[in-house]
């Protein structure tokens, strides 16, 4: 992700996320930090999904992750998931955490594919929704994984 791809990923955001939206300036913070690595999946040269990781070895973070509601089921989601934890395993990032709203079921079980467990909640963090905390870690020499990933 560039800056370049923030008009088309903050169009995304405020459609999928009308009430927790990010900012262009959290988004411009984010793509400023060593720390962190985002992508963009684009479709006819159409940004359709992005993703964020924050890596600080042994740990991360995945910072956010969306997918326009039309390229759902097409293994967007997949792509992008797969590409933040092989970046997190060259990074030496062992243990990934991410929060996901209690009321996505489709997320909660992408997430499940690819090993992610869930060790907490966070009461109403999401405009009154709660969060599922889950993590992941790894087994040396694993990548991404989830169901239909080679």
């Amino acid at each position: 992700m560039s800056g370049d791809d923030l008009p088309a990923v903050m169009d995304l955001e405020r459609a999928l996320f009308p009430e927790d939206a990010w900012t262009e300036g959290m988004f411009r913070d984010e793509l400023s930090q060593p720390t962190r690595y985002y992508v963009v999946a684009e479709s006819d040269d159409r940004v359709i999904g992005y993703a964020g990781l924050r890596s600080a070895p042994p740990e991360g973070d995945v910072q956010t992750m969306a997918v326009a509601r039309a390229a759902w089921g097409r293994g967007i989601g997949r792509a992008l998931l797969t590409e933040l934890l092989d970046r997190a395993a060259r990074e030496g990032v062992v243990h990934v955490f991410l929060d996901v709203r209690d009321d996505n079921p489709r997320a909660q079980k992408l997430y499940t594919d690819f090993g992610f467990t869930r060790i907490g909640v966070r009461r109403g963090y999401y405009n009154g929704a709660d969060a599922i905390v889950m993590r992941r870690t790894a087994q040396p020499g694993q990548v991404s994984g989830g169901e239909g990933n080679p």
